[in-house]
Order: C-alpha cells, then sequence, then structure tokens
C-alpha cells in the first residue's frame, strides 16, 4: 500500500490522497485492535459497537486507497470523461457500510436493552473501557479536522466522505463514553446506560450514512449542478463582451469534476476563428474557476 503511493507523483493529487488516507488506517487499525481488547475485558457492549465502528473505518481507508487510483486515471476508449466516478462508487460503499454497521449495531443493543429489561444483569463495564473511549474520542476529532481539511482543499469526495466517517466515530465516542462512565458510576441499575449508549452510537453512524449516500445516489442519477453554481456559470460566460443569451445548460458532477454544456450566441458576421478564440477563452476562464479537470462542451450559435 505505502510503495505505491511511493510511486505517485510527490505533490500530486493522488498522493496527497494516499498520504491522508494512509495516516487515517494507521491511526485506525491501532484503535480498532485497542477498543476491541477494551471491548472484550472491559465488558462493554458500546466499547465493542464502537470497535466495530472504527473496524469499518480502517475498511474504508483500504476502499479510499484502490478507488482513488482509479479515479485519477486519464481518459481512455471505454472512459470519454475518464474515471470520476469511481471515487463516487468508493463514497458510496463507505455509506453503505456504514448503514449495515450501524443498523446492526442498533438492533444488538435493542435487545440487551430488552434483556435488561426482563431482569437479566449485564456485566459491569471495566475502567478500562472508559480509558478507550476517552481515548478514542480525541484522537478521532484531530483526524477528522486533519482529513477534512485535506479533503476540502483536494476537492476529494471520497476523502471528505471519510471524513465524515472519522467525526461519526468520535461522535459516538461520545456516547460511548456517557454510557460506560454512567455505568460504572452509578451502580447495577444503571449498567443498560452501556447498551443504551450504542443505541446512540448506531443513530449517529446511521444518520451520517445517509448523509453520504443521498449525493451519491444524486451524482449516479445524473442530478445537475447547483442552482448558484449554474448561475455562476452564466454569469461568467454573459462577462465576455459580444456573448449573449447563454442557454441550453446542461450541468453534472462526475466524480471531483464538473461537465458544463452550453449554446451561447455570437455575431454571425464573425469569423470561425474569432468565435473560436473567445469560445476558448471563455471554456479557461471556467477551468479556472471550477478546476482545470473541469468538462467543458460549448455551442456557438449566431445571434438571432
Amino acid at each position: 500500500m505505502s510503495n505505491h503511493s511511493f510511486n505517485t507523483p510527490k505533490g500530486s493529487r493522488e498522493h496527497e490522497v494516499y498520504h491522508v488516507t494512509i495516516v487515517g488506517s494507521i491511526v485506525n487499525f491501532a484503535l480498532l485492535i485497542f477498543k476491541f481488547c477494551a471491548g472484550i475485558w472491559g465488558h462493554s457492549a458500546a466499547m465493542l459497537a464502537d470497535a466495530v465502528h472504527s473496524l469499518s473505518d480502517f475498511i474504508t481507508d483500504i476502499i479510499v486507497i484502490v478507488f482513488v487510483r482509479m479515479s485519477s486515471k486519464p481518459q481512455d476508449e471505454g472512459h470519454d470523461y475518464g474515471h470520476g466516478k469511481y471515487e463516487t462508487l468508493a463514497t458510496a460503499i463507505i455509506g453503505i457500510l456504514l448503514l449495515f454497521v450501524g443498523i446492526g449495531i442498533l438492533i444488538n443493543s435493542i435487545l440487551s436493552i430488552y434483556s435488561c429489561y426482563k431482569g437479566m444483569n449485564l456485566p459491569e463495564p471495566g475502567s478500562l473501557a472508559l480509558i478507550a473511549a476517552v481515548l478514542s474520542l480525541m484522537v478521532k476529532e484531530v483526524l477528522y479536522r486533519y482529513t477534512i481539511l485535506k479533503g476540502k482543499r483536494l476537492n476529494s469526495q471520497a476523502v471528505i466522505a471519510n471524513a465524515w466517517h472519522h467525526r461519526s466515530d468520535a461522535l459516538s465516542s461520545i456516547g460511548t463514553t456517557i454510557g460506560i462512565g454512567g455505568a460504572i458510576l452509578l451502580g447495577n441499575r444503571w449498567r443498560v446506560l452501556d447498551p443504551i449508549a450504542a443505541v446512540v452510537v448506531s443513530c449517529l453512524i446511521i444518520k451520517v450514512a445517509i448523509q453520504l449516500l443521498v449525493p451519491c445516489v444524486e451524482e449516479l442519477l445524473e442530478k445537475s449542478l447547483p442552482k448558484e453554481i449554474e448561475n455562476k456559470i452564466q454569469d461568467i460566460i454573459l462577462s465576455f463582451p459580444g456573448v449573449s443569451c447563454p442557454h441550453h445548460l446542461r450541468t453534472r458532477r462526475i466524480g471531483s469534476y464538473y461537465a458544463i454544456e452550453v449554446h451561447i450566441r455570437m455575431n454571425g458576421g464573425l469569423t470561425l476563428e474569432d468565435a473560436h478564440q473567445t469560445a476558448t477563452e471563455i471554456e479557461n476562464k471556467l477551468k479556472d474557476t471550477f478546476g482545470k479537470g473541469t468538462y467543458i462542451a460549448i455551442h456557438v450559435e449566431p445571434t438571432k
């Protein structure tokens, strides 16, 4: 995994995505081992749920590394618009994993709460589980801030999705800390707080999963870019002298890139060379605004 990272040109977008993801995967691997041990030895359902969440974090790090390499491939015969949607697919897989993890934790936690209601004594969580919850909260919040900063700078959906996976783990650790702490400090009757904390964890995970999946589905269904971006595209086009009436504007997202198709009107007496020059200038301005990887198709028509 790291060998491939070193073969990627240093300073390139792909290299930076690999770097931030590998940092996250190393931290996640260490955390999940510690959490599983703390959950088993500390008799905590909430901590075991948190450990499963960290395991899903680690798996999604691997997914990001694999799919970002695919998405950074140039256009080829079979992919005229490049491979950007591989990154969208990676984001969708992360969301689906989160959704299944969240539902699984929710079901197990509800069963534990029901058992407690029926009179079964739950084991008291150990202090090791509480230490693991507090440590996880701090580490994952730092990791979230580092990853979200990199994801926004790199304009990478998959890295941003991974950052929110880190944040969901940090948020779940808050509920885990409260549940384990309450179960330890308040006595036997309050041991149910541990599985209740696991329910809180599961609800947070499910919410984040839905927030990640909805944009992926919208992109795969070719939803247009937001209205404010389309308005900005039209403003850029109309800023060029002699260009009017942008119409038939079609926009969509391809992974981390935008695709823009538009018809414009220009003086019918212009030479083909002049019209082409203006269209090229518009294209360059749009790429300066939305990124060099933006796909742009401009159709020129004579002014009516």
